[in-house]
């Protein structure tokens, strides 16, 4: 692992990886964006075609589930790990599976990519993208409020991070991992964003509220999301006491080299 780099050092040996996590956030935001404004947005066929909400959330969400399998099975992806998400980057950072400049540069290409990508969609799709009811596809808690969408948002990067650790611990199961990834995300958005908007990433939730100035409980889409995940790997210890996290890549493959765990091809 690369914990003994310098941050220049970092920044010259990794900044592909670096690029690569900005892209993707980039790429999920994009698609998200443009799923939900050409789904939701008034006067749409689809819309018109499906007046049931449910219904196209579950659109919605099966398309930012495929999405995310598609990022995290790509070339580029399986180069970065596709983490997508400070969270994420975080937890295994806590496992000493990133190291420190790593994570942060990480951290810094997820938030700039999640926001290039919703002001591309703003350039593109104007007020339809802007206004309500996609309004820059916000996150902000329902009307059970902030302590429910607190729970909400912390109890689901809790079960994704665990789900994530418990396969790619597991040779046999590890090439799995961005299906159920990819499948959580997909229910997540169908079930739960009526509680809290569906976040669990602080990143894609800054990319957001940054152009459209609405940072209504922006508490709550920082800290659950970290502190879920972090739980998520405290579990994974206790329980699992004599394995390894395995390395912090969705998917590792022979052909991509690892700056995690120092793998080359």
């Amino acid at each position: 692992m690369s914990g003994s780099l310098s941050a220049r050092g970092a920044l010259r040996s990794h900044w592909p990886e670096y690029l690569i996590e900005a892209w993707a956030l980039g790429t999920f935001m994009i698609a998200a964006g443009a799923a939900t404004t050409l789904i939701d947005s008034p006067g749409t066929l689809v819309r018109s075609m499906h007046a049931d909400p449910g219904l196209r959330r579950a659109l919605i969400g099966l398309l930012m589930g495929l999405t995310a399998v598609t990022l995290i099975y790509s070339p580029w992806g399986r180069r970065s790990g596709a983490h997508l998400n400070p969270a994420v980057t975080l937890a295994f950072l806590s496992l000493g599976r990133v190291a420190p400049w790593d994570a942060l540069f990480y951290a810094i290409a997820q938030c700039a990519g999640g926001l290039l990508g919703v002001l591309a969609v703003w350039m593109v799709l104007g007020d339809a993208f802007a206004l309500p009811p996609v309004q820059f596809i916000v996150t902000l808690p329902g009307p059970a409020g902030a302590g429910v969408a607190f729970v909400a948002e912390l109890s689901l990067s809790f079960l994704l991070m665990l789900s994530i650790l418990a396969l790619i611990g597991q040779p046999r199961l590890a090439r799995y991992t961005g299906l159920v990834a990819g499948a959580l995300v997909a229910s997540y958005v169908t079930l739960e964003a009526p509680l809290s908007g569906m976040s669990i990433n602080p990143a894609r939730t800054l990319a957001s509220a940054l152009p459209s100035g609405i940072w209504n409980s922006i508490w709550v889409y920082v800290t659950a999301p970290i502190l879920g995940m972090w739980l998520a790997t405290r579990t994974y210890l206790a329980t699992n006491p004599a394995r390894t996290a395995g390395c912090a890549k969705l998917r590792h493959t022979p052909d991509q080299r690892c700056i995690h765990c120092g793998y080359a091809p």
